[in-house]
């Protein structure tokens, strides 16, 4: 069997997902919403914090219905354009992610391998940025797509509304902020598991 040549697990998307008004919404939405700092999880549910540090808050679409919509016609098109995942749906709350001189997020994946932690697998996860890129510097997304020492030097940039959608189950990273704050919205997208 050949992959089709149009497959894809990493896409940065060329024109705006969101307006600046709708990214603004966002951010209000996200800043009223109640906030608490970032952790992963490790093994037996224990939670670390010295793999990640920001600032989080969760975007319930019943309280942004109207901004959830154009993010869905675009997790459509890029699923079907792209990836070729099943139907995908929004499997959680939407993530408003603050970033201040010194946060970061190390190396990471967005899914798991126990499926019986992540019933409803996470399959496409999207990165999008909801402030001026020049409000802040570093804050870097740096993507694992196969070569390590490459993705050590990437430095994905982009622009405000603008998002990155990517395989859940690739390495990746927000490098630290070293002056002002970053702003961002981080979604999942998922089914059933991968056959």
């Amino acid at each position: 069997m050949i992959e089709p040549v149009w497959k894809s697990y990493i896409i940065k998307t060329k024109e705006p997902v969101l307006t600046p008004q709708e990214c603004d919404e966002f951010i209000r939405i996200g800043q009223n919403e109640p906030k608490i700092k970032g952790t992963t999880m490790r093994a037996k549910g224990i939670k670390e914090d010295k793999d990640r540090n920001s600032s989080i808050s969760w975007i319930p679409p019943a309280k942004a219905p109207a901004l959830y919509q154009p993010i869905h016609e675009w997790i459509v098109r890029i699923n079907n354009n792209n990836f070729g995942f099943d139907p995908m749906q929004l499997i959680e709350a939407g993530q408003y992610a603050e970033y201040s001189k010194g946060d970061f997020y190390n190396w990471h994946m967005d899914s798991v391998v126990n499926m019986k932690d992540m019933p409803t697998v996470r399959k496409i996860s999207m990165t999008l940025l909801l402030s001026d890129p020049e409000d802040y510097e570093g804050g870097y997304l740096q993507i694992f797509g196969g070569n390590f020492f490459e993705a050590e030097k990437s430095k994905i940039k982009i622009e405000r509304g603008h998002a990155v959608f990517f395989a859940s189950f690739l390495l990746h990273r927000v490098t630290p902020v070293t002056k002002g704050n970053r702003k961002s919205l981080v979604m999942w997208f998922g089914g059933t598991p991968f056959k």
